[in-house]
């Protein structure tokens, strides 16, 4: 029996679901039951009956899952798929914004730890932060971690003093806007579809700033026939599958975040076989955590 059938078949018996985010290799997207950026996959996570769900992705969204569904069973393929930025904030800076705006509201790009989640009033995805800081009563807002998608968010909402955090996406903040220029004038008719954790050069010389799975809609309903696509290369598998007749170019080959390439068949399988890599977060952190997940869920509607 092949690794497929394999894992078809522990599914039925384990009553267990294989959530995947965009970003991991073409094959486990292929096999997953549900495939999407944060914020669908969160979400998704709170609608489900099965009672175990095998999360491909990094350790953030792992513990997300778990924060959210703690009767559920969450397993990961490989427990060291890590994010950096998810690490790129610092609790006792919190407290002390806090202590100098007394009406602050710590915003935390759900990219982030548990830890980071309990010190904070609300998560936000790439796909919905516009929306949920807008809604927000206070003026004052510390976005955490990454600097670049909150540099996008206080250039969008003007009535919010939006003070930014020093981190980064590693692999979005690599492209640096020359090597954007040198590939527009290789393909002038091409659209840029960019992700908002990139640099302020690349978002501004873009045709179109979204989360992962708007840049991936968009391709799709767009009449353009070429994309420079400015985000982690696992995308293209989904868009090449939707747009055979379209071409997508990557501003660099080294387009990739290999955390999320961490997941693969074979670890599926196995952590399926064997119910090793189960995601645990303590109880009094955990329900912490949810408060800012709830609330994100909440102004989201």
């Amino acid at each position: 029996m092949d690794v497929l059938k394999k894992i078809e078949q522990l599914k039925k018996q384990k009553n267990a679901v294989i959530f995947a985010h965009f970003y991991c290799p073409g094959e486990v997207q292929e096999i997953a039951d549900y495939v999407g950026d944060s914020y669908f996959l969160a979400k998704k996570a709170k609608e489900i009956d099965e009672k175990t769900v095998v999360f491909c992705g990094v350790n953030f969204m792992g513990e997300s899952v778990k924060i959210l569904n703690p009767e559920k069973k969450v397993l990961m393929p490989d427990l060291t798929a890590d994010c950096a930025m998810a690490h790129m904030a610092d609790v006792k800076k919190i407290e002390k914004m806090r202590e100098e705006y007394p009406d602050l509201a710590v915003v935390c790009y759900i990219n982030s730890s548990a830890e980071l989640k309990r010190a904070s009033d609300v998560c936000v995805t790439s796909s919905n932060a516009l929306k949920i800081v807008s809604r927000l009563e206070n003026k004052n807002i510390f976005f955490i971690p990454d600097g670049n998608l909150g540099r996008f968010v206080k250039e969008k909402v003007k009535d919010k003093n939006v003070i930014l955090n020093d981190g980064c996406c590693p692999v979005h903040a690599k492209i640096e806007g020359e090597q954007l220029l040198k590939m527009k004038e290789a393909h002038p008719d091409a659209l840029v579809l960019t992700h908002p954790e990139c640099r302020e050069e690349i978002v501004k010389n873009s045709d179109f700033i979204g989360s992962t799975a708007d840049i991936i809609k968009f391709a799709k309903e767009s009449s353009a026939k070429e994309f420079i696509i400015c985000t982690e290369e696992g995308v293209f598998y989904p868009m090449q599958r939707d747009n055979p007749d379209k071409k997508f170019y990557f501003v660099t080959d080294d387009f990739i975040c290999k955390d999320m390439k961490l997941n693969t068949l074979d670890k599926i399988l196995h952590v399926l076989t064997t119910e090793e890599n189960e995601v645990f977060v303590d109880e009094e952190l955990a329900k912490a955590a949810m408060k800012p997940l709830d609330k994100m869920l909440e102004l989201a509607k």
